[in-house]
This record gives structure tokens, C-alpha cells and sequence, in this order.
């Protein structure tokens, strides 16, 4: 007996208007979709994710870094003593690792973190950033333990951090301003305690000589007892430790903008040498 082999039938589609289409290729179903291009094709962007993943800008040795990390909201604030000694851990092993990535300045804000960094190129900072973020992750998820009493695991950091090139005196020092004084921005300085406090002991503002209320003073800060800062290093560019000052020291009360104004006191003109 002869068998009769089926004959496949194409099926036909229909698009938005209800018009016959041949055929299920891509054309095909692009038509019956109605045509054009896809709303936002591509992977969805995940909540989590940092800045876009388009090439960082070359920069210069010379040129120092304002970093942001965010952090994953699972981790609740930063700004607590157990988050601050893990971030302050990972300070050390970054300062340990290499001196082509140095953390200059830092400051712990509830949802992300400020840095202001020194790189050689592109590569040791990547090297640098990676390092600090594995330790700093590693260290607040095992402090998030010991404080819960269950293991931490997974996301801390979100996946890209956002890097801003300081390339003249003026933004060098309002970088300055905006990571050190970033809690005022924030009201962080709005409790009882903190109202006596003139710099944030979430930074490391009491590292910092550029405060106008340290001028004419030949001691820096006094700390409380117990206080451990950050381990951080000497600005080597010019921009950090130099350049900056011909705009004015900062103010400790100085509230920190997102742009940089020029009415803004000690930001619209160098300020004059004595």
C-alpha cells in the first residue's frame, strides 16, 4: 500500500487592519504586527543598573575622579557604624593594592557613595574600582550578617558606577565641596547631635585641610576617642591640592549644588592671593 505523503499548507496570518499576509517570516510578522520599528527594543534596563555601559572617556594622570556608587536597596543605609568600619576595610585594601588608584576623598551617604580618586589611565582604574567594590560588598554583606544573624548574600553595589573628569580648578573644587559636604545636601546634618558637628563623620572631612575654618590654625581637627577614619592618600595632581584653593577655602556650612553656579561664594572668580 502506497502511502500518501501530507502536504503542508503555509498558513496565512493576519495583521492590525486584518489584511491576509503570506508567509511567517520576519517580514511576515513585523507586518501583521503593523510594521515599524519596536517600542524600545533591546534587553529592559534593569532597575539596579548604573550609569550605561558606553565607553568611559579616556583622561589624563593629571586629572583627578569624582566617582558614584549606588548601592542595592536591599542593603538599607549606608550610614550606620557596621557599614562605615566595612566601607573603611575596604579603603585599606584599595590603598594596599596599588598606587596607580588612589582613594583621595570619600563620603558614605545613605543610597551611594562619593569618591574622589587619582588614576593613572582608564585601566588602573577599573583594576581600582573593582577591587574596592569586591571588598567593600564583601565586608558589608558580612557585617548585614552579623547585624540580621542571617548570611547576606548577593548584590550590594549596582552594576556601573558614574565617573566625572575634573579638568579645570573650578570643578576640581566644587567636587570637593559636593562630596564632603554632600550630607548637608542631603539633611543629614538636621539632628541633635549632628548640629554640633561641622564635618561629616561619614567622610573624610576631618582629613581635609582646604576648611575655612582651619585657616590661620596649626592643628587640624580633634576627633572623639574611638574614631577610626578612612584610609585615604595625599592628592598627587594639582587640581586636588593645589589648583582648587586659587577659587576660596570651603565653609563647612557651604551646601553643595548639583551644578556649579558662579554666585555661589568662592566658585565665580579665583580668589585673590594675601
Amino acid at each position: 500500500m502506497v502511502r500518501v505523503r501530507k502536504r503542508h499548507v503555509q498558513l496565512d496570518m493576519l495583521n492590525a487592519t486584518g489584511t491576509r499576509l503570506r508567509g511567517t517570516g520576519a517580514a511576515s510578522r513585523t507586518a501583521a504586527r503593523g510594521g515599524g520599528k519596536r517600542r524600545k527594543p533591546g534587553r529592559p534596563r534593569k532597575p539596579y543598573a548604573g550609569a550605561p555601559h558606553a565607553r568611559r572617556k579616556s583622561f589624563k594622570a593629571s586629572e583627578p575622579l569624582h566617582v558614584v556608587l549606588r548601592v542595592d536597596k536591599s542593603v538599607g543605609t549606608l550610614r550606620r557604624r557596621a557599614l562605615y568600619h566595612a566601607i573603611r576595610e575596604a579603603t585599606l585594601v584599595a590603598a594596599r593594592n596599588s598606587e596607580a588608584f588612589r582613594i583621595v576623598h570619600l563620603s558614605i551617604q545613605r543610597t551611594h557613595v562619593h569618591l574622589l580618586v587619582e588614576a593613572q589611565q582608564k585601566l588602573a582604574l577599573a583594576r581600582g574600582m573593582q577591587g574596592f567594590t569586591i571588598s567593600a560588598a564583601k565586608q558589608i554583606n558580612a557585617a548585614i550578617t552579623k547585624e540580621r544573624g542571617e548570611r547576606r548574600r548577593g548584590r550590594v553595589f549596582s552594576e556601573r558606577y558614574h565617573v566625572e573628569i575634573l579638568t579645570s580648578r573650578r570643578r576640581a573644587r566644587h567636587a570637593l565641596a559636593y562630596v564632603l559636604n554632600n550630607w548637608r545636601k542631603h539633611g543629614e546634618d538636621g539632628g541633635p547631635k549632628a548640629r554640633t558637628w561641622l564635618v561629616d563623620p561619614y567622610s573624610t572631612g576631618c582629613l581635609f585641610n582646604g576648611w575655612q575654618q582651619l585657616e590661620g590654625r596649626l592643628t587640624m581637627w580633634s576627633v572623639p576617642a574611638g574614631y577610626l577614619s578612612m584610609f585615604v592618600w595625599l592628592p598627587r595632581t594639582w587640581l586636588l591640592s593645589t589648583g582648587w584653593r586659587m577659587y576660596g577655602l570651603i565653609d563647612g556650612h557651604e551646601v553643595p549644588s548639583a551644578q556649579t553656579s558662579p554666585s555661589r561664594p568662592g566658585q565665580g572668580r579665583p580668589a585673590r592671593a594675601n
